[in-house]
């Protein structure tokens, strides 16, 4: 065993610190720009936690990694691996923690109000919201922060709409969501916000117990009142969704930040409305929507991925980022292409873990572009492109604001 041990070493690639730097616009990251250039299997460190972490970039193999249950989510939870976020505390059952069957069942339990039929449940409202935001704007006159006049405040509503959440709570959840999903606060800080939003979601998931309800929180209190889940799963997976419904902000910032940096493109989907589907897709896969990576997973056993042996116990790390941009499945890769067909971007994961929001998220790519594309005619940056301020210290990726006129 001693003998072999150096052998093993020698094999090994290097291990590339990755500072996940705070970077402007939507520039792709050149750290992960490297590791894919080195090859499809290597080793990272992060700024935190202890240790090292394969990374997987290549496409086929991120899909392979997220949907192989020898990857475990739930092993994470005892180890100590490096990673992005300057603290680590999962909530106790906490469902991106889950390994099916648990997952799975847990995750039905609001599944209906994420297909197709529930997300469309709210498109009527989520409409509407955003026609009254776009009212505002334009009677506010130009310039204007497109980040806080609209960007913002739209996916909270739709998210709290179909949460469940009553308009009152909303600015209470997105400060929470604001302070959770920063790096730049503090661990004690992010801690207390996590805390009122789980202690919040406790008592409205209480209050909905026997509800016949369509909203999540109703979903889930049913199914506590039921006993197929407990208290304290339900809340775990409610402040999922909760924060993650606002992700949209980052996305939908990017995309238009995109758009507004390159007229051409603008002017094409302001002209060909039925492109702007597919054009979101194209958005969808080009957008660099986090910093560096999420939540790693453990191997329970070796497995061979990109020709590179991975042993049990090992932390591994996907890029979907990196998947979206291999050559082999999408050709021109760093070119933004609307027309492009099949476009099986992964933007939004892959697997069991796949985001449960991702329908909604979708939706509201599409209200945004057709309503500000349609009732903003002119809309462009009121600043240069290098002085639109983007976010610094933060998981998800996206301007702080987006100065506007039109």
């Amino acid at each position: 065993m001693t003998t072999a041990q150096p052998a093993l070493a020698r094999t090994l690639p290097p291990v590339r610190h990755w500072p996940a730097l705070d970077l402007p616009g939507t520039q792709f990251d050149p750290v992960l720009a490297d590791l894919m250039a080195e090859g499809p299997v290597t080793r990272v460190q992060l700024p935190h936690g202890e240790g090292w972490a394969w990374l997987v970039t290549r496409y086929d193999d991120v899909r392979k990694v997220a949907n192989d249950p020898r990857f475990s989510r739930e092993a994470v939870v005892d180890q100590q691996v490096t990673r992005l976020a300057p603290h680590f505390i999962p909530e106790p059952g906490a469902v991106g923690f889950l390994d099916p069957p648990e997952h799975t069942r847990l995750r039905r339990s609001v599944a209906a109000a994420f297909t197709a039929k529930g997300v469309e449940r709210v498109r009527d409202r989520a409409r509407a919201v955003l026609d009254e935001l776009v009212g505002e704007l334009l009677l506010g006159g130009p310039p204007a922060d497109l980040t806080s006049a609209v960007l913002g405040p739209f996916p909270i509503a739709v998210i709290c709409e179909l949460m469940g959440v009553p308009a009152a709570d909303r600015h209470a959840l997105h400060t929470w969501t604001d302070l959770i999903l920063s790096a730049a606060h503090g661990k004690d800080v992010s801690e207390r916000a996590k805390r009122g939003m789980a202690a919040y979601f406790g008592e409205l998931i209480r209050l909905r117990e026997g509800s016949a309800g369509e909203d999540v929180a109703s979903l889930l209190g049913a199914a506590v009142g039921r006993g197929e889940i407990t208290p304290a799963q339900a809340v775990g997976l409610a402040v999922l969704l909760q924060i993650g419904g606002e992700a949209v902000t980052g996305n939908s910032g990017q995309m238009f930040y995109l758009l507004l940096t390159r007229p051409g493109l603008l002017a094409r989907l302001r002209a060909e409305p039925g492109l702007r589907s597919r054009a979101i897709d194209e958005l969808l896969r080009y957008i660099p929507h986090r910093n560096a990576v999420g939540l790693s997973r453990v191997a329970l056993a070796d497995v061979e991925i990109g020709g590179v042996r991975i042993r049990a116990g090992d932390a591994v790390y996907v890029s979907y980022l990196a998947a979206n941009r291999d050559p082999e499945v999408f050709p021109d890769p760093e070119g933004i292409d609307f027309a492009r067909s099949p476009n099986p971007h992964v933007a939004f994961g892959f697997g069991p873990h796949y985001c449960p929001g991702g329908i909604l998220a979708r939706l509201e790519e599409e209200l945004l572009t057709d309503v500000l594309l349609d009732r903003v005619p002119g809309l462009r940056l009121a600043v240069p492109p290098d002085q639109v301020p983007f976010r610094k210290g933060a998981l998800i990726r996206g301007p702080e604001a987006l100065p506007v006129t039109w």
